[in-house]
């Protein structure tokens, strides 16, 4: 059997540790090991040293950290790599693909999208999840991975799967603000609404595949994302609600919310490039201190 590991140990890795160990290959069962920064009670943990020796690789560390954990820990001996976080670096306004690229050959580089609450992964509920590669090659050697409750399907619209997993959490932090201020199903359902063609248009200006955005990566991503409060984008928006500073909402929240930082990305490549983005450049204002309801009036006045 081909040896594989779940690098980063937090819920979703650790859901994607649970999911990978439930699949079948050859009728056997595919052992998947994980390993992350300090080391966790998990069954089949392994040193980060004994994980790079692993064929495949599924990295789900959070985005504005994977640069550096890259270049202080990564050693690329032909690995297939399945990138599992979603986010644009905010500094740079550098997509994964392009961070990964610096380290790993194209042809051997994945990433997940589409509709994935790791807490119902780790239940083994059913859902639909898009390999995303270059290469039908690597899709092909990794779908059989997944267990039976997981429906893959593959893309080559690389960009595209990037950008929508990617702005989800950021629209998923206006649709929790508009929650929060009880300004009901109508304006919700508006917000998701136009969030989605916000980013189909940021999306086209990389060359995005148009369809990405209306099927799982795009829509069935957002609409999970958006709408519950088992999404921690979701939660950072209700506590801006409820005028709770951003350092109080991340200290309860615990966890990495990628839409935070990746709205800065948004925002910078958005000025860049002249690219319309009115909702995720208000959820950048908005988590720098602005008020939501200034936000809103801007928003039904532009």
């Amino acid at each position: 059997m081909s040896s594989i590991c779940v690098i980063g140990a937090g819920k979703w890795g650790q859901a994607l540790h649970y999911a990978l160990n439930q699949s079948t290959a050859s009728s056997e069962k595919q052992k998947c090991f994980i390993t992350s920064r300090t080391k966790k009670d998990i069954e089949n943990f392994v040193s980060l040293e004994e994980a790079l020796l692993c064929e495949y690789l599924v990295i789900a560390i959070p985005s504005q950290s994977i640069r550096e954990w890259l270049t202080q820990n990564f050693k690329y001996n032909g690995q297939k790599v399945l990138v599992a976080a979603k986010g644009i670096e905010a500094n740079t306004g550098a997509f994964l693909q392009d961070i990964y690229e610096e380290f790993v050959p194209q042809k051997n580089l994945g990433f997940i999208s589409g509709p994935s609450f790791a807490s119902e992964v780790i239940k083994g509920l059913p859902t639909a999840l898009v390999l995303n590669s270059s290469s039908k090659s690597f899709y092909d050697q990794f779908y059989s991975f997944f267990p039976n409750f997981i429906k893959t399907y593959y893309s080559n619209d690389v960009i595209g799967a990037e950008i929508s997993g990617a702005y989800k959490n950021v629209l998923a932090i206006a649709s929790g603000i508009c929650k929060g201020l009880n300004l009901g199903q109508n304006a919700q359902a508006s917000l998701i609404s136009r969030g989605l063609v916000e980013m189909d248009r940021f999306g086209q200006y990389y060359g995005a595949n148009k369809d990405t955005f209306i099927g799982l990566s795009g829509a069935g991503d957002l609409f999970l994302t958006a709408s519950s409060t088992l999404s921690r984008n979701f939660r950072v928006g209700l506590g801006l609600a409820s005028n709770k500073s951003l350092e109080d909402i991340l200290e309860e929240l615990g966890e990495v919310a990628e839409g935070v930082m990746t709205s800065r990305a948004i925002f910078k490549l958005s000025v860049e490039n002249n690219i319309y983005t009115p909702i995720a450049n208000e959820v950048k204002l908005i988590l720098e201190g602005k008020n939501p309801q200034e936000s809103l009036k801007d928003l039904l006045s532009s």
